[in-house]
């Protein structure tokens, strides 16, 4: 009877949020990549070189770095469903503006824009998630949620790269056009948070009142559980060793992602194929990689395990990266770029399911903005290094090697935070 009741609560709350979340998440990452299609034109028509563009691009994670942990904060105290609809809302009008870029400041400022307003937006939901699932659903319902990344690149792509095609229309580039009107839905969901998002399993009343009372008596269970060991006031979030070493792991996998998102586009576009054709190309890497990381993070879940489902996804995406920069022909490159996004995409789900093992109540808001603030430095520093080494050696593969080596450092920094775990005993909880 109880595993029933389980079972139904279970279903009926992933059905309620899960579609839902990973949509604001599709928009979310959209506008945060879509920038990596504008450079196939915007770039010439701005008189930008990688240098700049890969400077700007990374900025957004300057106002991502600074404004996170305080965003988690006011989440965790006025609810999920104000402080995401403000998110969404802010970030969609920003992103519309970059219709209206006129050169590299203007570029900078509303990229540091752009992050600042979306800061809170993922670890809120992370956050969020572990108000509503039990820690042995976590990095199942996790890797759901960040399939929208993928599956983003892989809708994304050609739409991105068909509406570059309006080039000229009411006198407005394609890339301007692209950027309003991909900016639209994040604005309009805004408004539907505010009235869709429920905050706490408490306050559900779309659950039935057994599957209410079973939730809520579940998790308080779990937080109970872990009240010994777990410590849960502001600055453990910040100085938690733990924490500062899962988000150095998560440093090298943001700069694999986002060396993705903002440069394969133009990798792709190097092996002289047409714009359309790039973004076609562009989406299969993500539709593979979504596959990939479900089952990984199924697995992980299944098995208990945490360390090694991470360090063998950071080292598969560094030997795509590694591949990709040796690559010379279109199936080369491809298949490299989809080992790079199998191994990313698949890292994240597990990494993410260990920061609430050992951190609860404010802790877990702070730890888990911190893990992704400080992590997503490494968007900054992958697309920057990208452009720069390119500008200086006329190729993409040098940089690729670097951010192959960010990776190789994510997998062996999580093998010792585990070791190190296993002898301080309540760590190894969090990091088996």
């Amino acid at each position: 009877m109880e595993r029933s009741l389980e079972q139904a609560a279970m279903r009926r709350v992933a059905w309620r949020l899960i579609p839902f979340i990973c949509l604001l998440y599709f928009i979310a990452f959209i506008d945060r990549v879509n920038i990596g299609f504008a450079a196939l034109t915007m770039n010439k028509d701005l008189g930008f070189s990688a240098s700049v563009f890969g400077f700007g691009a990374g900025v957004f994670f300057f106002g991502y770095f600074l404004f996170e942990v305080p965003s988690n904060i006011i989440l965790d105290r006025v609810g999920a469903r104000l402080w995401i609809a403000r998110v969404m809302i802010t970030w969609g009008l920003i992103s519309g503006a970059f219709a209206f870029i006129q050169g590299e400041m203007s570029f900078y400022g509303l990229r540091f824009l752009l992050g600042a307003a979306e800061a809170g937006f993922f670890p809120g939901i992370i956050l969020y998630l572990g108000y509503w699932f039990p820690i042995r659903y976590r990095a199942a319902v996790v890797s759901l949620f960040m399939a929208a990344a993928p599956v983003s690149v892989l809708l994304g792509s050609p739409v991105s790269s068909a509406l570059l095609g309006m080039e000229g229309i009411w006198g407005l580039h394609g890339w301007q056009w692209m950027f309003l009107i991909e900016a639209v839905p994040a604005v309009i969901l805004g408004f539907v948070v505010l009235v869709y998002l429920t905050d706490r399993p408490e306050t559900a009343t779309w659950l039935a009142d057994d599957q209410r009372a079973w939730l809520v008596a579940e998790m308080e269970a779990e937080r109970a559980g872990r009240r010994e060991q777990a410590r849960h006031n502001l600055l453990s979030g910040l100085t938690d060793l733990r924490v500062l070493a899962l988000a150095l792991v998560y440093f090298g996998t943001s700069a694999g992602l986002y060396t993705l998102g903002i440069w394969a586009p133009q990798i792709i576009k190097g092996l002289g194929l047409s714009t359309m054709t790039v973004g076609l190309l562009n989406a299969v890497p993500p539709a593979i990689a979504v596959v990939a990381m479900i089952l990984w993070a199924r697995h992980s879940d299944r098995t208990g395990e945490r360390t090694w489902h991470v360090v063998i996804a950071c080292l598969a995406a560094s030997l795509g990266l590694m591949l990709a920069g040796a690559a010379a022909s279109v199936v080369a490159v491809i298949a490299a770029l989809s080992l790079v996004n199998v191994g990313i995409s698949a890292a994240k789900p597990p990494l993410w399911a260990m920061p609430t093992l050992f951190l609860s109540g404010p802790a877990a808001a702070v730890g888990i903005a911190t893990i992704n603030a400080i992590g997503n430095l490494g968007g900054f520093v992958g697309p920057w290094m990208i452009g720069w080494i390119k500008d200086r050696t006329g190729s993409f593969a040098g940089g690729l090697m670097f951010v192959a080596g960010l990776l190789l450092l994510s997998a062996i920094l999580t093998l010792v935070v585990a070791r190190a775990g296993r002898r301080t005993g309540p760590a190894r909880v969090a990091l088996r």
